[in-house]
């Protein structure tokens, strides 16, 4: 739906309709009410954690909300609830805010971040580069660990960067050798392909004299890559769980965790307060010009094709990082 096609009050809104089925129709343009800010949105980051909506969950009821799996939303404050004194219409801003495959959405004045001039005419996926910023905040790295990161997708990458930038020794473990690449480019000090199970033990034994990782970080949220997490934890060292595990239940060796006396961080933050902070570290970082995301964000799409963006983030075409789509 073409936006001269809108009646007045409406905005084009993406719907998960069913399993595999997006439709981009008009929806009431949202009101902010107190407290809150409405975005016209420029783009919206399309998440991992969208696919298994996308695939068919039996769980969730079908159609969605409008605009309901966009999560990851930028743009500019285009009206101001009562009681906000802390943003103004034209502000340029990160949102965290749920219904952002969308032309139009509205956040909690307390969940938006500014975006200094310095990211003028750059996108800025907000919620992921908070995400990481979380995520490694929570893995406690440190100066000469040997911290080993499994999956090297958008997240992984970050880490890499932050870890190594730590100085840390990263071992980037992924499936693709462009994704090896791109954790060598971010920093990684060893690559190993993401293949052999045991191999990748082997390597990670050969490459540590045998004491395996202080840190190991599992970006990947299936069942094989925290298995080979847990094998490559050295004794008193921490796994930390990045990956979002939302497809059914998880098997791990309670036996080796005992054993190995090892510490286990789930890293997904849930208290707002402790997502903010992410994002305004991340914010800082990528205009001081200590983070450059620019290379992760491959692929971008109108908001009429989110379909393609989301097989694209399931199938991983070649190069294929991270997919925007574009709104403004």
């Amino acid at each position: 739906m073409m936006e001269d096609q809108l009646v007045a009050g409406t905005m084009r809104a993406a719907i998960l309709a069913a399993p595999g089925r997006i439709e981009v129709t008009g929806a009431p343009l949202p009101q902010p009410q107190p407290g809150e800010v409405r975005l016209r949105l420029e783009g919206c980051g399309v998440c991992a954690s969208n696919l298994e909506p996308w695939a068919g969950l039996p769980w969730l009821t079908y159609p969605g909300e409008a605009g309901g799996l966009g999560h990851e939303g930028w743009g500019r404050v285009d009206a101001v609830g009562e009681g906000v004194a802390t943003l103004a219409v034209g502000d340029r801003v990160a949102a965290l805010s749920y219904r952002s495959f969308a032309d139009y959405d509205v956040a909690a004045a307390d969940r938006v971040a500014k975006l200094p001039a310095a990211l003028d005419g750059q996108p800025f996926p907000g919620e992921p580069l908070g995400c990481a910023f979380n995520i490694f905040r929570r893995s406690d790295i440190r100066a000469g660990q040997t911290v080993a990161i499994i999956g090297i997708g958008f997240l992984g990458a970050v880490l890499t960067k932050l870890a190594s930038d730590a100085g840390a020794r990263v071992i980037a473990i992924s499936r693709r050798q462009e994704s090896l690449d791109l954790a060598t480019h971010y920093g990684a000090a060893e690559t190993i392909p993401m293949h052999d199970h045991w191999q990748i033990i082997e390597q990670v034994k050969a490459l540590t004299g045998e004491a395996m990782c202080e840190r190991v970080i599992e970006a990947v949220g299936k069942q094989w890559p925290l298995d080979l997490a847990t094998a490559l934890v050295g004794f008193g060292g921490r796994l930390v769980v990045a990956g979002y595990h939302q497809d059914g239940p998880r098997q791990v060796n309670m036996q080796e965790w005992n054993w190995k006396g090892i510490d286990v961080i789930n890293a997904h933050e849930r208290d707002p307060a402790v997502q903010m902070q992410g994002l305004h570290e991340a914010i800082d970082a990528v205009a001081s010009g200590r983070l450059d995301p620019a290379r992760l964000y491959t692929h971008r799409f109108p908001l009429e094709r989110l379909g393609e963006a989301l097989d694209a983030t399931r199938d991983k075409p070649a190069g294929f990082v991270k997919a925007l789509v574009e709104l403004g």
